[in-house]
């Protein structure tokens, strides 16, 4: 990190008004901006406003569907599938949940699942709408054109990292939690590419299916892979995750892998949960709340931090980040102004 800061407030409207200039409605350039300034905010850098370089590459040819609407391919009431058309994925998102939650009052639980989304961000930036309602929130996505990840045992990539993000409101800070179900994140590989860097581990693995931490080995011929979550041992976890993603999303949406398709987007599952309609909201926060207290006060071994919960740091860096500015990402800043020179936008200054 850069040490460089900038205020939220400052950076939203910013980002919103390039995607505007681009041509992108002004409301769906909004949920844009707000769900990358998010990603940020909670950490996710790699998901944050340096995909904005992009989604505005998307934008200019044609990737991001600047126009029209989502179709409807079925809705039973407690479920609803649409095609996204490849528009605005945070947008996307965004109004399924709100249709979501109008509908889950009176459901109990509602699922809506969305084929062929442009890149929808982090999935954790979506978490807190729900919780602050207290409303669970399960969200998958997996991308039917993204091949990097390889079956447990298998050598070639077949298959994308499937993050599973799942917010659970307690009396207090809500459990966050964001997994990729694979060993790491792509973005993560393509940021250590691009840098120069090894990754933290032997997260990888070669085209002869040697483990190694060097992230070239998913960008030179002939590729490499990713190993699922669990690694060479016990990946096998991870792979059936995986398969479960697919199926949640693609297969339930009904455009996937078979389809072969050639744009950057998502096949995404989304789920709002009312414990209201369950043992009740009080019984539902008790028991929550007790875990996550419970979880927490785990003894831990002599001079190591205490066990926080999926979310907690996140959650204490979004508050500090609120507070005292978004630190960017080295290079993240000089892309946007980049944008905004072509566009005639000013960029924030620095705090």
């Amino acid at each position: 990190m850069g040490g460089v800061r900038f205020s939220a407030d400052d950076l939203r409207p910013f980002a919103a008004t390039l995607l505007e200039r681009g041509g992108l409605a002004a409301d769906r350039a909004a949920d844009v901006a707000d769900i990358l300034v998010e990603g940020d905010l909670l950490g996710k850098t790699t998901h944050g406003l340096q995909l904005m370089t992009p989604y505005m590459n998307g934008v200019e040819d044609g990737g991001m569907n600047l126009a029209g609407d989502f179709q409807i391919v079925a809705d039973t009431g407690a479920a609803f599938t649409w095609d996204g058309d490849y528009l605005a994925g945070p947008w996307l998102v965004l109004h399924a949940m709100q249709e979501a939650e109008r509908r889950v009052r009176e459901h109990g639980i509602v699922t809506g699942v969305i084929r062929r989304t442009h890149h929808i961000g982090a999935l954790q930036a979506y978490l807190l709408r729900a919780t602050e309602m207290n409303l669970m929130m399960v969200l998958m996505a997996s991308d039917p054109r993204e091949e990097s990840v390889a079956p447990h045992g298998g050598l070639a990539g077949r298959y994308s990292p499937n993050p599973i993000a799942i917010g659970i409101p307690t009396q207090t800070t809500p459990i966050l939690i964001d997994v990729s179900l694979s060993t790491t994140a792509k973005g993560a590989v393509n940021r250590a590419n691009n840098e120069g860097r090894r990754l933290g581990g032997p997260w990888l693995k070669d085209a002869a299916g040697k483990p190694t931490d060097d992230p070239s080995v998913l960008f030179s011929e002939p590729k490499g892979a990713q190993y699922p979550l669990g690694g060479a041992d016990l990946g096998f976890k991870g792979f059936g995750l995986g398969i479960m993603i697919e199926a949640l999303t693609a297969a339930l949406g009904g455009h996937g892998r078979a389809d072969r398709p050639k744009e950057w987007g998502a096949s995404v599952f989304l789920q709002l949960i009312d414990p209201d309609c369950f043992a009740g909201m009080d019984s539902f926060l008790r028991e929550s709340t007790f875990l996550a207290d419970y979880f927490r006060a785990t003894p831990v071994a002599e001079g190591d931090p205490p066990v926080q919960m999926p979310g907690d740091r996140a959650l204490q860096r979004r508050n500090d980040q609120l507070s005292h500015g978004v630190e960017l990402h080295a290079g993240i800043m000089d892309a946007l102004k980049k944008w905004g020179g072509k566009y005639g936008v000013e960029a924030p200054a620095p705090l």
